[in-house]
Order: C-alpha cells, then structure tokens, then sequence
C-alpha cells in the first residue's frame, strides 16, 4: 500500500513539473532539424541521464545541500535564473538562423557530427533543466523528506514507490521527445513556430517564477 500511494502522490507532484509534451518542445526547439534517428538516441539517453539524476537526488539530495550548507530558497533562485535564461534564449531564436542550420544538416556528413555535438548536452541543458529543472529538484527533496521518519519498512517502499514514478514520467520523457518531430510534422511550420515562442515565453515566466519563490524568503529574511 505505502508502495502505490508513494508512487501515486510522487507522480502527481512530480507530472507537472517535469511536463514530457511540453518539454519535448523546448527540446526540440534546442535540437532543430536532425533525423529521427538523432532524436530516438538523445530522447533514450535523456531518459536513463533523467533515472539516474532524479534516483540520486532522492537518496543523496538532502545530504549534499546540507553539507555544502545551500539552502532550498537559494536553490530555487539560482535554478530559476537558469531555466529563464534558456527559456529566453530560445524566445530569441532567430528563424534566418534556424534555416541556415537546416540547410547546413541537410548532408549526410554532418548528422553524425551534430549527433556527437548534442551527446554533449545529455545531462546539460537537456536533461537539467529541460527535463528536470530546478522546481523538480526541489520536488524530489519534498518527496524525500516526506516519505522518511517512519518505519524501516514504509521508508523503503515509499521511496521505492518515487522511483517508480520517476520510471514512468521518464519513459514518457522518452517517447515525447523522440516522436516530437513527427507530432510537429502534422503541424504548419508558422504554427509550429508560434507554439515554440509560447511555450519559450511560459518557460522562461516559469524561471522567474522560480526565481521569486526563492528570493522572496530571503527577502523577508533580510526585512526582518
């Protein structure tokens, strides 16, 4: 039972903030034209990267911030300011650039060093923050100090149940990410293009958001 409830309450925590479908447009939106195969072998490797980020944040997150002596608010400001500036660098993606990269992978030769250049990002940008940003992060470090302090028993199969959802969203991560061109293949490039900016803009208010909810106890720390 401590299994299914821990599981069902870390996968409604942790759906909103991690957001697969709507991730998937931001990753897109940093990859750009490639081939689908490019996009299935990000998509599995951010997969597993997001497992093994999120399955060591549960275990180990509490004690590293505790022994570097960083506190939750300072993580949230400092993790918004990131995820803003990536949601602003892709507002401001100029669309002459994009069809100049596009042009440029059009050859064969260059995929598989555009593959090489991206295996780079797996864990930075892709998987932190795109996948699980700073807001997800505080998440796990919720959900772990929630699900301990009972018995031996009910720790272990409530924090079993987390990373069972943590599985679950990822292998949603997976499947959204490495379809996400076919899925905007049925829509119209300006369309396309105008989701992209909307969902840039909502990441980039979600950092500030963030941000603030940071900097505001701090703030009221200093006040007072």
């Amino acid at each position: 039972m401590a299994l299914w409830s821990a599981s069902f309450l870390a996968f409604s925590v942790l759906l909103p903030l991690i957001n697969p479908l709507g991730s998937a447009l931001v990753f897109m939106g940093l990859v750009g034209n490639a081939p689908a195969a490019v996009y299935h072998s990000l998509a599995r490797r951010i997969a597993i990267a997001n497992i093994i980020f999120l399955g060591i944040i549960e275990l180990l997150g509490s004690a590293i911030l505790h022994f570097f002596g960083i506190s939750l608010p300072i993580v949230q400001l400092a993790g918004g300011i990131v995820i803003a500036s990536l949601g602003w660098r892709v507002l401001n993606q100029s669309d002459s650039s994009a069809s100049v990269r596009a042009k440029e992978e059009e050859s064969g030769d260059r995929h598989a060093a555009q593959l090489q250049s991206l295996q780079q990002k797996i864990f930075y940008p892709f998987t932190f923050p795109v996948t699980s940003g700073p807001g997800t992060l505080v998440g796990m470090l919720t959900l772990s100090a929630h699900m301990s302090g009972r018995t031996v028993r009910a720790d272990v199969l409530s924090h079993l149940g987390v990373f069972l959802a943590v599985v679950v969203l990822s292998a949603g991560v997976y499947f959204c990410y490495a379809y996400a061109p076919k899925v905007t293949s049925k829509i119209a490039p300006s369309t396309a293009h105008g989701i992209l900016r909307i969902v840039a803009f909502i990441l980039f208010c979600i950092g500030v958001q963030i941000a603030w909810n940071g900097f505001a106890p701090l703030l009221r720390s200093v006040v007072r």
